[in-house]
This record gives structure tokens, C-alpha cells and sequence, in this order.
């Protein structure tokens, strides 16, 4: 006694929910290969400078995220937001290497 009602597991809110987020970081890494420039790392990253406008409500959505300070966290923003690079990168991998990636 199957329902047409029941939706898929792919299709649940949280799976969805999931997709577009892995979408949003996806994008995200890929603004930020597209818009920086490697030599200019070594003096530090004017995010804001560098990303468009048109695509910084998104990175700077995903990265501000990634770099929220946890309490007793004494990092910089500039720290954090490196390590959110790093994360986003991480991200990103794995989405594509997980069975049933797009």
C-alpha cells in the first residue's frame, strides 16, 4: 500500500537543504579562485575588494559562516576566514567525490 505522497529521501527538506548549500559553497570557491589573484595573498585578502558584487552576498554569506568565532576563540578574522577557505575547499571535495554527487 504505496502513497504517492512519500517523497524520496533526495527530495526530504534537509537533503535539499544540503544540495543548496553544497551549491552555495561551491560557488563560492569557485568566485573566490576566479577573482583572486595568488601573489597577493602573501599581504593578507581584501575579500570585498576582490569578489564582485553581483557574487559577494554569497561568498560572503558561505565564508562568514564558515569563520563564525566560537567562544574563547582568539583568532583574528583574518585567521578565521583562512581557515574557512581551507573548510570551503574541504567542502567542496567532498561533495564531489560522495556517492551520488552531481
Amino acid at each position: 500500500m504505496g502513497s504517492k505522497n512519500v517523497r524520496s529521501l533526495e527530495r526530504e527538506p534537509a537533503a535539499l537543504a544540503m544540495r543548496i548549500g553544497v551549491v552555495a559553497a561551491e560557488a563560492a570557491l569557485a568566485t573566490f579562485a576566479r577573482n583572486l589573484d595568488v601573489d597577493d595573498l602573501e599581504d593578507g585578502v581584501d575579500f570585498q575588494g576582490a569578489i564582485g558584487p553581483a557574487e559577494w552576498p554569497v561568498f560572503s554569506l558561505v565564508i562568514d559562516t564558515l569563520a563564525e568565532a566560537a567562544p574563547g576563540d582568539r583568532r583574528s578574522l583574518d585567521e578565521r576566514r583562512a581557515d574557512a577557505l581551507n573548510d570551503l575547499a574541504r567542502i567542496c571535495m567532498a561533495a564531489k567525490t560522495r556517492p551520488g554527487a552531481a
